[in-house]
Formats: structure tokens, sequence, C-alpha cells
């Protein structure tokens, strides 16, 4: 949402608020304020306003605002629009069993307490001392909406919804409401799972005296076997796993944006975010959830990695192994060599998460370099004589650089020996690397150094 959000700021020239609806302290988890702040910021989507960076309606955390959604509150008891609820927990559980068994159409609040004072509640069952407030839904509530996605939207009948909780803090549907007109909101865009409020909020909006903002519902990611995407069950919910996978954030942009909003072709779909916001119509976004298909974010995010520079994409590699934790404080060294090993593996590269594993062999000491078994086992018969013949020439190089270990093995093995390429370096890359398969093995090599080299050659051959 924050992605359209943003979107259409950036389009209208207005503001993109960043406030945190706290006010469920049941859910409420300490560290996720700040995983927020962190995923949008590393998302590129940076707001206007928010609690990190102040704004003219400040303070934009609802738990530091409970003063302000007081009056509005005694506004709608005195006016008849909202009662004192002192069901207990216990009591309303009761009821809902006793609708579901019933399987009456209409469920909801009952309505025991409206119109009652607290003695007269407190001499019927369930009874809790400290009540909450709820909203009085008239029968003649307007149901169908204008949506700014959808068009005219009908909605199902609202029940009596709570407002005020015992703890004294707002629901999201007053406090929403109350923050939004008094922070200027004038586009409120989130998902379709918010259809069904939406006629309560509109209630709210009118009862108060204010003009209602439009609405935009946004269309529910799904699994490709259609079914809705949880949070409990899918870590692709989660922003943050993205980043922790090797995603590149303008990849993810891309991919998001092709989510809710189509490309004009099939040949457009790699599209900045900046050329999103120019041609941004909401009559263009999909109504229909969309299938999350990781595929195509993983051939977005390769074509990405492919269009940065060598140096940048190593930079983004290091990156992401300090913010992994894999290189807490990586050397100099370490991060030089990388630097050098990044062109050779820039092209099969889908995630950053795998840049480190095609080139571990580099960073391994001699020593601790394991040959994998099977690529040892699949060398041919004569790779001995193969590994004896490189030691020799590559001992006596003058000059340690990939062209000059290309061409002193060529001319050792496929033009005196006679081997075929394909055969012929096949155990030098084994002995250098640990695997038949590897990132182009004389630059490589050029990068691990003349005695790796030929130290690893050498435990090949005793091996052999």
């Amino acid at each position: 949402m924050s992605l359209f959000n943003l979107a259409w700021a950036r389009k209208t020239g207005g503001a993109f608020v960043l406030r945190i609806e706290d006010t469920d302290r049941a859910r409420y988890v300490a560290s996720s304020e700040q995983q927020i702040f962190d995923t949008l910021r590393w998302l590129g989507l940076d707001w206007s306003e928010g609690p990190d960076v102040g704004g003219p309606y400040a303070p934009y955390r609802q738990s530091e605002r409970l003063d302000t959604y007081a009056p509005y509150v005694e506004q709608l008891l005195a006016a008849g629009h909202a009662y004192h609820c002192w069901c207990s927990p216990e009591r309303l559980a009761q009821m809902r069993a006793e609708q579901q068994a019933s399987k009456q159409a209409n469920t909801g609040y009952d309505r025991l307490c409206h119109g009652k004072t607290r003695d007269e509640r407190a001499a019927l069952p369930g009874f809790t001392e400290t009540p909450v407030v709820r909203m009085y839904i008239p029968e003649d509530v307007e149901l169908v909406f204008e949506d700014l996605v959808r068009g005219p939207v009908s909605a199902p009948l609202p029940d009596d919804q709570v407002i005020l909780k015992t703890d004294g803090f707002p629901t999201y549907h007053l406090a929403v409401v109350v923050d939004d007109h008094l922070m200027g909101i004038t586009h409120v865009v989130r998902g379709e799972e918010w259809i069904s409020s939406t006629p309560k909020h509109i209630l709210l909006y009118r009862w108060l005296g204010w003009d209602v903002p439009a609405f935009a519902h946004m269309p529910l990611l799904r699994n490709t076997d259609k079914s809705k995407i949880s949070k409990r069950k899918n870590p692709a919910a989660r922003l943050e796993w993205f980043r922790e996978q090797g995603y590149l954030p303008e990849a993810l942009r891309n991919f998001l944006q092709l989510l809710g909003y189509p490309p004009a072709s099939d040949e457009q779909e790699v599209s900045t975010f900046e050329e999103f916001v120019e041609g941004f119509e909401w009559s263009k976004v999909n109504t229909v959830g969309p299938v999350f298909d990781l595929d195509k974010l993983n051939w977005l995010n390769g074509h990405y990695i492919r269009a940065l520079s060598s140096d940048e994409l190593a930079d983004r590699i290091v990156e992401h192994l300090a913010h992994t934790g894999v290189w807490a404080e990586p050397s100099a060294d370490d991060v030089a060599r990388l630097r050098a090993a990044t062109p050779l593996i820039q092209e099969r590269l889908v995630l950053l998460s795998e840049a480190l594993d095609k080139v571990q062999f580099l960073f391994t000491p001699d020593a601790e370099l394991e040959l994998d078994e099977a690529s040892v086992n699949a060398l041919p018969e004569d790779a001995a004589a193969i590994v004896d013949a490189s030691l020799a020439v590559l001992e006596g190089l003058p000059t340690w650089d990939d062209e000059s270990i290309q061409a002193a093995l060529r001319a050792r093995l496929v033009d005196d020996l006679g081997i075929k390429p394909k055969f012929a370096f096949g155990p030098v890359r084994v002995g250098v690397t640990g695997s038949r398969v590897s990132p182009p093995l004389f630059e490589s090599m050029a990068i691990l150094g003349r005695e790796s080299s030929l130290a690893r050659l050498k435990a090949l051959r005793e091996a052999l």
C-alpha cells in the first residue's frame, strides 16, 4: 500500500505521511516500529511526515494521541451516535456461539446495553465494571460507496463497532478517522479487507461534520494456488524477508508495481518508480488479487543485478553480508577480493545472498578447502598427469594474471599434450576451487594468487 500511496502523493504534489497505528496493545511489538522505518527506507519509500522526522501534525504515534480522541468519543456519546457497553468477554463469546448455532443471517452485537444506565445493565447477567464505547449503527446506513479503484462498491451491513476499549485506547476505526481528518488526509489507500469497515468510517466522518476522503481499496496478494497470502505461513508476506534473501530494492519495487498495476505491454515490464509515478492512474489498478510469482521477481532481480556496475554490485553484496550478519566486520583484503571476483559471477547471480557461496573458495584457507567427492570421482583417468603438467608450467610462470595463466595451461595441456579443453582444465578447476562448477577458472586463479593456487593443486595431486 505504501508504494501506491507514495506514487499518488508524488503524482499530485502531496505529502506521504507515515503514522504508527499502535492502539491494539495486545498485538503491539516494540521492535516492529523500527523495522517499519528500516524496511521502507531500504525500499526507497521515504515519507514527508512521521514519528522520526516530525511534521505539522505531530505526534504520529496513535498511542501518543489519546487525549486527541477523547473529545470526539464524548461528542458521539452526547449525540446518541455511540453508547457504553458493559458486556463481559464471556457474555459476548456466549452470544456469538448462540448466533452461530442458530445460523442467523445478521450476526454482531445484540445491543443489550443500548439505552441502559450502568445500574440497569449491572442488574443483568454478563456485566463487567469497565465499559467499552460502541457506535450505534442506524438501520438506514448507506452501504454503497465510491471507490477509486473499483467504482461503486457495496459493503455488508456493519454491527455496532467498538470505538473505545476498556484500556482507554481507541480502536482503529475511530483513531484512523480522527487522525486522517486532523492530518489533512485526502486519499486513503488500503487493502480490500477494509471494504466492510468503510461504511462505519464514512458514518463517523459525517457524524463529526467532516469531509469524507477518497478511498482506494487494493486487491490482496495471492499464492500460486490462488489462496490468500498469510503472514504466518508465507515468509514473503514480511518485507524484511526480501532484504534477507538478497533482493534489490529497485527490483522489488518494480515487482510490486507489476502486481498491482500491469504494464502497457510485456516489453515494458522493467520500469523505474519515476516512470510508474508519471503514468499512474487509479483506473488501471488491478481489482483481482494478483498471484505472487517469485519466478518473476527472481527474473527482475537478475536483470537489475546485471544492470549494476561491478563495483556497485560488490558494494551491495558487502552491505547485504553485513546486514545479515555473515560479514559483521570484513577486512579490507576480503572486500578487495570480493570486489575483484564480482565480475566473474555477475551474469549468473539472481540473489545477493548467492554471491558468497559462488566464490567461497577464494576466502577459504588452502588447508581447509574441501574437495567435492563427486567432482573428484568425475575426473579423467589421466587427472594426475594433467595436474603434474599444470604444476610444472605454472611454477615457472613469470607473470601471474589470467591471460598468462590461460596461455600457459592451454599451450601445455591442449597444444602439447593434445587434451581437449573440456577435459584439460577440469582437474585444475577442481584442485583450485574444490568443485567442477565454479566461476571462470583463470580469473579465479589470478585473484587467488600464485601461492594458494599451486598449494591447492599439490594437495589435489596428493589426493589422487
